[in-house]
């Protein structure tokens, strides 16, 4: 499928107008646009949505993704998908052949994208879109492909129910972090019992409301934070009263303080 000798297809200068990979890796920083695409789509390859600069979302309708500059998201072939990014974001995303890069992952998740695939995402991405694959470009895009093999798995993961009626409500905590609203008083807005509420937030999502608030709400913190928002400014923004509860709750959910987490990864 691949073979040297193959007559090259003519470079297309939009995703959509490709029929198959030219090449098992694909992705090109300027013959190939990696814009953000909002509306739920899908294709037949594998995509690594990664932002060098901003913070990329990504939704399907199980969950959202999320992943600033140290991060990656695997979206499988066929998967229903929606990109959103920050502003001033830099997309570089990678577009892989599953079966011939031996990367069959069914599942989206987040990549940690350490300094050396970095560095390697950036610099696959100067090569000429059909590079050479008996030759030195080909085996850069070998040793990125290992690294991106190797690379851990973090849970940046909110989990989206599929009832109508629960999906409108996580769509207004997104829409609006910082309200103070508790479950009883959504309870009251959809007529059923706090109780059943409850029970059927955490059979839909697999977590709390509470906790599910608090990732949400630490979610819609990171592209702030990214932009170089002060980290006050931004707790309360999300709806934390004080600075020390929003620092405490980003340390449960993600290991790390908002500095050691959030930073500009160099271009």
């Amino acid at each position: 499928m691949y073979r040297q000798t193959d007559t090259p297809p003519p470079e297309p200068t939009r995703l959509g107008e490709l029929k198959r990979l030219p090449r098992p890796l694909y992705g090109h920083r300027e013959t190939l646009p990696n814009r953000a695409i909002p509306r739920r789509h899908r294709h037949p390859w594998a995509q690594l949505s990664y932002a060098a600069r901003g913070v990329v979302e990504v939704a399907t309708p199980e969950a959202r993704f999320i992943a600033p500059p140290d991060r990656a998201v695997w979206i499988p072939p066929g998967r229903l998908h929606g990109v959103r990014c920050s502003r001033d974001s830099e997309i570089r995303s990678l577009y892989l052949d599953p079966v011939a890069c031996d990367l069959e992952w069914p599942d989206c998740h987040v990549l940690e994208v350490q300094p050396l695939l970095r560095e390697l995402i950036r610099a696959f991405g100067e090569l000429p879109v059909l590079y050479d694959l008996e030759g030195a470009d080909n085996r850069l895009a070998q040793v990125l492909l290992d690294r991106l093999r190797a690379a851990p798995r973090v849970p940046l993961m909110l989990p989206w129910p599929r009832d109508p009626r629960l999906a409108r409500l996580c769509q207004r905590i997104q829409a609006r972090p910082d309200a103070p609203h508790r479950l009883s008083e959504h309870a009251r807005r959809l007529g059923v019992a706090e109780r059943t509420l409850s029970r059927a937030f955490r059979a839909q999502t697999g977590l709390r409301f509470r906790r599910w608030r608090q990732r949400c709400r630490l979610f819609a913190a990171l592209p702030r934070l990214e932009a170089g928002e002060r980290v006050t400014d931004v707790a309360l923004a999300c709806g934390y009263e004080s600075l020390s509860a929003f620092i405490a709750a980003f340390r449960e959910e993600f290991g790390r303080t908002p500095g050691e987490l959030v930073h500009r990864a160099p271009l």
